[in-house]
């Protein structure tokens, strides 16, 4: 695996002082997810986590469901490639175009099948839910290192079990999607953590996983709020300084 970063030499201004300095600036690696043999996309990604990260792109898109309908999934990260063969065989039909060319923020439709309302009852104190974005902040590596990256987490009601940085927020959450596939992970009473703008392709990406909460640093788009709430997903979002707002089915918050 290649590191997510590499080292740029660049000039430092700093009160009237100028120097060179080396700095950590993180990857960005295009990577070709090919689904039984067919090229299906090419995303732009740090190229870390490459097996969840087609995982959960797939999952995501409804070409696969769980862990039974795959039957290997390969990634080269040197050929910045991931083969993922289903048991079916079938060719995929994934968009009429069947390829997509993604940036490390570009939006994706859906397969189009519907989604069952997420009904769960977990439900989190507010001093829970600070207390993981404050945790999330502070445990990002990456993002620590090249201020580069976003970062999402999947937790439980007691604790964040996985995280995953990555230059794409919607990346980070096929990350965790496919981490949970891979690892028969039920999501249903899960959380996501996570730090940047909560989009209508994050929203559904959340809603496909059937995850019931999640908190994020930064805000939703108006959009985004809409399919949260016809979803039944809970935000809690803009979490900073000790308070947040609940953008949508805040009857999973303690207050």
């Amino acid at each position: 695996m290649k590191a997510p970063t590499e080292k740029i030499d660049v000039t430092f201004y700093n009160k009237g002082t100028i120097s060179r300095i080396s700095e950590p600036v993180v990857r960005e690696e295009p990577v070709e997810i090919f689904l039984n043999s067919r090229r299906v996309a090419t995303i732009a990604c740090t190229g870390v986590y490459l097996e969840e990260l087609a995982a959960g792109f797939l999952r995501s898109l409804g070409a696969i469901e769980t862990l039974k309908d795959i039957e290997t999934i390969t990634a080269d990260p040197e050929k910045l490639r991931v083969d993922v063969l289903t048991k079916d065989k079938a060719p995929s039909e994934p968009t009429s175009s069947g390829l997509f060319i993604l940036s490390s923020g570009a939006k994706t439709k859906g397969s189009g099948k519907r989604k069952d309302r997420i009904t769960s009852d977990i439900s989190i104190s507010p001093e829970k839910a600070i207390e993981f974005m404050e945790e999330l902040l502070s445990s990002s590596p990456l993002h620590k290192e090249t201020h580069g990256t976003h970062c999402s987490a999947l937790a439980d009601t007691e604790k964040i079990i996985i995280l995953r940085d990555d230059i794409g927020r919607h990346n980070t959450i096929d990350m965790l999607g496919g981490y949970a596939l891979l690892g028969g992970i039920d999501c249903s009473d899960k959380i996501i953590v996570k730090t940047g703008r909560v989009s209508s392709e994050i929203a559904e990406k959340v809603w496909t996983l059937g995850i019931p909460i999640m908190i994020s640093h930064s805000v939703p788009t108006s959009e985004a709020v809409g399919i949260l709430k016809d979803a039944g997903i809970t935000l809690i979002g803009h979490v900073r300084g000790g308070a947040f707002k609940v953008y949508s089915n805040e009857r999973r918050v303690r207050f």
